[in-house]
Order: structure tokens, then C-alpha cells, then sequence
């Protein structure tokens, strides 16, 4: 039989969140405020954290089935923007991965990847929830748990590791929580033994969280509402529960010190509406309940969205449907009574542009992007309705646009392609080459380098044969990095 090679960069950074990895130094010295100081506990320095994340990423983006949407990716870069100052993560250079599963999951992996499950928006019925959940997360990435966890494994039983990656990768790549229980069972004395660690270390995340939270304007008593919420959801599902609440277990002392410490929190001045949160949650139930639009209508209306929302998921599920003049036309009268809301004008381009109304598309990205040149969204619909019109505009704006946003897989892919129409064959292979490594595949990435190369040297292109090799010394570190731990 042959051996399936299960690579410790892929789950390692997972597990050092969950409740059976992780720990804090022995001496538990705490701070003024309560919470165990970090001490110096690990010799994982932050930027090998960075160069581990970056891997885990990109071995994941190969394992799991990603959500591309940009506008949702684009407002969950803007909350964690919020949050993080207040998160001790400031300097810290985020990347949002968007997983298409309709489970209850979040995570956060060292150097400042977070990740998103399409369900926890189902879940989170109110933006101060799942920022709640956002906070959390970053709380894990500020106090480096991963670092900390891995200098006590490194000490007892990191090989053990090993054989509980099996489950995690089957929970990764559909199997469910089954996988992952039966990882959890065949390692259940390691686990016991580090059950006590990760108690703590949840309450520290939790209380982080708490505190950015409050601080950037969101009341935390939401955590405490969502962990209520999960604490039901875990009952009712009995040993079955999410794999959030396998990794994040929501216990009464929990509940009660986060219950504690938010009602001691002043929470800055700061205006807050769910509208835009609950046009967020209806792209997300959209996509969830893509085959049968009306559960996510039925949702959104039991769970008291705004009237603006739930129009806009109607225009969402006309365009569905093929109803798109329809769609563009609530999408257009949505815009003129909010103004100030940047998808909907977007919205309607990505409709356009799904409908291969690509004049449409181009016209109306165009003009949002006078008011917001910047718009990762609208840069991305009009790169992908040029390539239809003027491949040699799209390839210009592409790779403007991948320069800036060199962890973007679908930047790249575009890029190619726009290359590839335009005559800028050496540049196309490297985008593909680009998007390759984003997606787990260095080696063929590294193979596709050489086909740049030469279509370079053909091309006499001097500026994309110095980029390429470049670019290859970049690849051969980043093997090295992933082969670290396979």
C-alpha cells in the first residue's frame, strides 16, 4: 500500500489551538491584569512563526475547499484592521482564507493566518458575535500559543503528533468531525495530558478578546452571547458538536470568568449597525444554500435581518436564478438609498460580470473605483471582465494589483491569464508559477519557473527573467520550510 505522506505544517499549527495542544510555561507567572505573561518559553522565533504559517497556507489552500469572495474577504480584512490594534497584533501582516464549509469554525494559525468558515456567519446572527469569535483568535496569535505550545511538546511528545494528523486531514478535507474524533481517541492520553494547558490558554484568548473588543467599540457581552449560544449548540449535538467546539471546548467557568470580566469593561463610544454584517451573512447563506435559495430567505427573516439585507438577498438569489435585470435593478435602487455601502454598486458589477455582461461589469467597476481606487473587489471584477474586452488592460491592472496582494492565489490566476491573451508569455508562466506555490503545489511551481524562464529568454525580457529568478530562490526556501516538518 502505498504511504500517503501526511505533512506536520499542515495540521500542526491547527492542533496547537486545540484542546489537546496546548499549554503554558511552567512557572504561570501573571500581569497586573490577570493574565499569564508570556515568559520565554520558546526559541520559535516570529519570523520562522511567519515562514510556518505561510506553509500551513499554503499546503491548506491544497486540502480544503476555498469560498473566493472577495467582497466578504474584503470586510473581514477590515474587521480584523479593527480589532487588531487592540489585539497586541498590530505589526503583525494578516491573510484571511475563506473556507467553503457550512460548520461552525474559525481559526487562527502563527504568522497571521486567519480562517473563516462560511458557517460561522450562518451561526453568528449579529456582527458582535462573530467578531466576538474574530477576537478570540487574534487573542491566540498575540499571546503566540503555537510557540509557547511547542516548547513544552518539543520537550514530551511532538513525534505523537504524527499519528493524529491522519484525522485532521480527513476533517479537513470532508470527512467531519469523525475523522477528528477518532484522532482525538487514539491519542486520548496526550491529550489528558495537555487538557489543563488549554483550558488556560482559552480563557487568555478569551480575555484579549474581551478587551480588544471593548476597545474597539463592540460590547463584550456578545462573546458571552455566542458562547451561550455554542454551550446550547454543543448540548443539543451531544458527541457530535462542530469541530470549533472540539477545539474550542465552551465549559461553565469559561462562561462565567468571561461573563465576569465583560460586565467590568467599558466599551468605547463607537456607533455600531448590523446592516452591513447582515449583507454579509446573506452572501454567506446565499452561497451555503445556493440550491435551495429560499432556506436562507426563510433564515434571515426569522432571525430579524434588516429590511436592507433581506432585499439584497433577494437580488442575490434573482441573479441565482438568471433573473438578473431584476437583480440589477433592486441592486441599483439599494445603492441610491445607501450611498455610503461599497458592495452594492459591486455587487451589481460581479452580477454583470457572472452574466458575461462584461461592458456592464467593466463600466460599473470603473465607477466605483473613482470614488475607491483601492477596492480589492472592483479591482477584481474589472481585471476579470477586461480579460474579456482588453486583455493588455487587464494584465496591467493584474499585476499591479498581485504586487500589492502577493498572497492573492486568484490575483495570479487571473494574471496568467491575462498574460497569456496579451503576448506576455515569460510573465504568464510566472503568475502560474505564483499561483501554483499559493496552492501547495511548490514542485510543479518550481517546474513552471523553468518554462517561465525560457519563455523569457524567447522574449528577450529582461525585467521578467530577473523577477524569475528571483522568484525561484523564493520557492526553493519556501520547499525547505514545508519539507521541515513532512
Amino acid at each position: 500500500m502505498p504511504r500517503r505522506r501526511f505533512r506536520l505544517s499542515s495540521w500542526l499549527f491547527a492542533l496547537a489551538l486545540s484542546p489537546g495542544f496546548m499549554s503554558l510555561d511552567s512557572a504561570h507567572a501573571v500581569d497586573e491584569q490577570g493574565l499569564p505573561s508570556l515568559g520565554n518559553t520558546s526559541s520559535v522565533t516570529t519570523n520562522e512563526e511567519y515562514e510556518l504559517g505561510r506553509a500551513w497556507l499554503r499546503q491548506f489552500r491544497a486540502q480544503a475547499p476555498q469560498w473566493n469572495d472577495p467582497i466578504v474577504n474584503d470586510y473581514l480584512t477590515s474587521l480584523i484592521a479593527r480589532l487588531a490594534p487592540h489585539s497586541q497584533v498590530s505589526n503583525l501582516q494578516t491573510t484571511i482564507v475563506l473556507v467553503d464549509n457550512r460548520a461552525l469554525n474559525a481559526f487562527a494559525v502563527p504568522g497571521g493566518v486567519v480562517g473563516v468558515n462560511s458557517g460561522l456567519f450562518a451561526f453568528a446572527e449579529d456582527e458582535g458575535s462573530f467578531v466576538s469569535v474574530l477576537a478570540h483568535e487574534l487573542g491566540h496569535l498575540s499571546q503566540r500559543h503555537y510557540a509557547r505550545n511547542m516548547a513544552r511538546a518539543e520537550q514530551t511528545q511532538l513525534p505523537a503528533m504524527a499519528a493524529m494528523l491522519a484525522g485532521m486531514l480527513i476533517a479537513a478535507s470532508g470527512g467531519g468531525d469523525a475523522g477528528l474524533a477518532t484522532a482525538m481517541g487514539s491519542q486520548a492520553a496526550f491529550m489528558q495530558d495537555r487538557l489543563s494547558y488549554s483550558r488556560r490558554f482559552e480563557q487568555e484568548a478569551d480575555r484579549i478578546g474581551l478587551q480588544a473588543m471593548a476597545a474597539a467599540g463592540y460590547d463584550p457581552e456578545a462573546m458571552v452571547r455566542m458562547f451561550a449560544a455554542m454551550q446550547r449548540m454543543a448540548r443539543l449535538q451531544g458527541g457530535n458538536p462542530p469541530e470549533f467546539l472540539l477545539t474550542h471546548p465552551v465549559t461553565e467557568s469559561r462562561l462565567s470568568d468571561a461573563q465576569a470580566r465583560a460586565s467590568q469593561l467599558n466599551v468605547a463610544a463607537t456607533p455600531r449597525s448590523d446592516l452591513l454584517y447582515d449583507m454579509m451573512r446573506a452572501r454567506a447563506l446565499a452561497h451555503i444554500y445556493r440550491s435551495t435559495p429560499d432556506q436562507a430567505t426563510v433564515r434571515m427573516e426569522r432571525e430579524n435581518a434588516e429590511e436592507t439585507a433581506l432585499r439584497y438577498l433577494s437580488a442575490l438569489t434573482d441573479a441565482n436564478r438568471g433573473n438578473v435585470d431584476q437583480a440589477l435593478q433592486t441592486l441599483d435602487q439599494l445603492a441610491v438609498e445607501q450611498p455610503d455601502l461599497a458592495l452594492l454598486p459591486v455587487s451589481a458589477a460581479d452580477i454583470a460580470l457572472n452574466a458575461r455582461r462584461f461592458d456592464d461589469a467593466i463600466t460599473r467597476s470603473q465607477r466605483q473605483l473613482r470614488f475607491m481606487p483601492n477596492y480589492l473587489p472592483a479591482q477584481m471584477i474589472l481585471a476579470e471582465a477586461q480579460l474579456q474586452r482588453d486583455p493588455q488592460a487587464a494584465f496591467d491592472l493584474l499585476r499591479r494589483l498581485t504586487a500589492s496582494q502577493p498572497e492573492n492565489p486568484q490575483g495570479f490566476n487571473l494574471l496568467a491569464e491575462a498574460a497569456g491573451r496579451s503576448g506576455h508569455d515569460g510573465w504568464g508562466h510566472l503568475a502560474r508559477a505564483e499561483y501554483l506555490q499559493l496552492t501547495g503545489n511548490i514542485d510543479s511551481g518550481i517546474r513552471q519557473l523553468g518554462i517561465a524562464r525560457s519563455a523569457a529568454e524567447r522574449e528577450n525580457d529582461q525585467l521578467a527573467l530577473a523577477r524569475i529568478e528571483q522568484r525561484r530562490d523564493d520557492f526553493i526556501a519556501y520547499r525547505e520550510t514545508m519539507d521541515k516538518f513532512r
